[in-house]
């Protein structure tokens, strides 16, 4: 028993290499292994503040001068939560694709929503 502990406390493995000339890492490997659907290209975020502030300005309730890139859709345009959770809605529409329940209600202003829409990869 004690010869076996000896001998695995300080092995003695050689290692040879089959190839002398140094590791070479292909850069594929180095690089994130995204799928087709992940890898498509996000939307421009000048594009995506153009769309949501265009958007919010053709809304019912909002005054067009007072929306802009920063607008709080609750302090600074005035909207209660029922319209919040139509604005959120009209963007879902826009942009093709939504976010649902508490999630939505992270949407509360126009910089939240350009974020958001700008950052995914899914928005059209």
């Amino acid at each position: 028993m004690a010869s076996r502990n000896a001998l695995l406390k300080h092995p003695r493995i050689v290692v040879r290499s089959l190839n002398p000339t140094p590791l070479a890492v292909s850069s594929n490997l180095l690089g994130r292994c995204f799928s087709d659907e992940v890898r498509g290209p996000f939307l421009d975020r000048s594009k995506v503040t153009h769309r949501v502030v265009s958007r919010l300005k053709h809304f019912m309730n909002v005054d067009p001068s007072m929306v802009t890139p920063n607008s709080h859709f609750q302090n600074d345009l005035g909207l209660d939560i029922s319209d919040n959770a139509f604005i959120v809605m009209c963007l879902e529409e826009e942009f093709g694709f939504g976010r649902s329940g508490p999630d939505a209600e992270k949407i509360n202003s126009t910089n939240a929503a350009i974020d958001y829409y700008a950052s995914h990869h899914g928005a059209k």
